[in-house]
């Protein structure tokens, strides 16, 4: 069974998510990790040339969730570009060689400003909905709660491997540490842009909304009465550690406060599916005048089968 077909807006507002293989903690929060990771992000938020904005993200030991803003289809090449990075930057920092996500991200469009703080609440709780620390600030991973009640940018390291690959230097390649030496790093900003519905609000209103957020996750938390395991414990586990059990859901069409919205979004995914299966049917048979939905991919076309159907 294929992949469920992606379908992008003109423009929109996303929920991301992304798991490590077999759920294995390659993403376990560290200093050198949570440097390497927000370069990481920070370069690929760069990269897209305004196409896409960061306004909350958080990373967890074996997953990341991002919500972000996107355009059309740009939202494709900037997560190849992330996770792409992230794998080999971060596999050579845990030293795993294999394949380091599980699968393809999830991408579900978030439909209006309830649900829009919805996520933000949702990523705000890592780590405390978990039980594995007591409050969300104390969560040693990387996560934009520093930059929502403080300065909205960041200053991270981009380990620009290609200048330390110009450098030919034998002594440096063979060093694992030499990877993420000091001169081999670029500083690079990650910027945190506020949710649109809280634009008219001041700084100082933003914080306290977030701040309210957090004393509800906290609240729901402690009212559970479970053990902590605790940041030191965390941060202890072995990156190639597999969980016994992984928590697997089905993935939501999409997120909004009204059933109405959810609806009308399934009615527009119909009608894009059969459109796109129209368009791949002609495309298939040797049409390639057939048009695909907008912000589509259309299918790798095979040059000898082509050719016989020709």
């Amino acid at each position: 069974m294929g992949w469920p077909l992606r379908m992008f807006q003109e423009e929109g507002f996303y929920f991301v998510t992304s798991r490590c293989f077999q759920g294995r903690l390659l993403l376990r929060p560290s200093q050198e990790m949570n440097e390497v990771v927000g370069g990481v992000l920070a370069r690929a938020v760069q990269q897209s040339g305004g196409q896409v904005r960061l306004h909350a993200f958080t990373f967890a030991s074996n997953h990341f969730h991002l919500l972000v803003w996107t355009k059309g289809a740009a939202l494709a090449s900037f997560m190849q570009y992330l996770r792409a990075n992230l794998s080999r930057k971060v596999g050579r920092l845990v030293e795993w060689s294999g394949s380091f996500w599980e699968r393809r991200y999830s991408a579900e469009p978030v439909l209006d400003d309830a649900a829009l703080v919805g996520r933000l609440r949702y990523v705000l709780a890592h780590g405390v909905k978990e039980g594995l620390v007591e409050r969300s600030a104390e969560w040693p991973g990387l996560t934009c709660l520093p930059q929502l009640l403080g300065p909205a940018r960041r200053r991270f390291q981009w380990f620009n491997w290609t200048k330390r690959w110009s450098k030919r230097r034998s002594e440096d390649m063979a060093a694992r540490e030499g990877r993420f030496a000091e001169q081999w790093g670029e500083p690079v900003e990650l910027e945190v842009a506020p949710l649109p519905c809280w634009k008219g609000l001041g700084e100082e209103e933003r914080r306290r909304a977030v701040r309210g957020l957090l004393e509800e996750v906290e609240a729901e938390a402690r009212a559970r009465g479970k053990p902590v395991l605790g940041a030191r414990a965390v941060q202890a586990q072995h990156p190639h550690t597999r969980p016994e059990r992984l928590k697997r859901s089905p993935r939501p069409l999409g997120h909004a406060s009204l059933p109405q919205a959810l609806r009308e979004l399934r009615e527009q995914y119909r009608a894009f599916v059969a459109a796109f299966r129209e368009a791949a049917a002609r495309w298939k048979r040797g049409d390639f005048s057939a048009r695909f939905p907008l912000f589509s991919f259309p299918p790798r076309v095979v040059p000898g089968l082509v050719a016989r159907i020709l």
